[in-house]
């Protein structure tokens, strides 16, 4: 499986958090996720978070899983705002999607929401996760030409 190019990686990121712009402007957390194609190009698939069960990551994975064959599935991308959570990774996983790039980790999203009660963060890493799997899921970030203008909408969002 070829990798995304740098110049690919912060243009589908950039992506992604115009996608979470979008949720928070319609009152959702501010989280983005897209898959693309084994092209490293064409977008598939473009979520935004929904609730706190349902979120960009997971959605996103579980509609790809209903319209891709598993095969397909493991050359495409996952591109991610932030690292995922363990539900989110875990459908990652389950979904069959084989690269999951993200812009900024969940230990930073900590430092913006504390113990805030919409968001009680799981110290997991997503990396932890998967090598706890049979699956060779490739993992990339965070990305930190991206990652200043994620972290500006999280603290945004979170001290409002």
């Amino acid at each position: 499986m070829s990798a995304p190019t740098s110049e690919q990686i912060i243009r589908h990121l950039r992506r992604a958090h115009a996608v979470a712009k979008r949720a928070a402007g319609s009152g959702h957390h501010p989280f983005g996720a897209i898959l693309v194609g084994p092209d490293h190009e064409t977008v598939l698939l473009e979520q935004g978070n929904v609730s706190a069960v349902n979120h960009a990551e997971a959605v996103l994975a579980r509609t790809a899983d209903r319209t891709f064959s598993p095969e397909y599935l493991w050359g495409c991308t996952l591109y991610t705002t932030v690292e995922p959570c363990a539900m989110c990774a875990g459908t990652v996983y389950w979904a069959n999607i084989g690269r999951l790039v993200y812009g900024m980790d969940e230990s930073r999203l900590l430092a913006f929401t504390g113990g805030h009660r919409e968001n009680p963060t799981l110290d997991l890493p997503c990396r932890t996760l998967f090598a706890h799997g049979q699956k060779d899921i490739a993992v990339t970030g965070p990305v930190p030409e991206v990652e200043a203008e994620i972290a500006t909408l999280h603290e945004d969002f979170w001290t409002r």
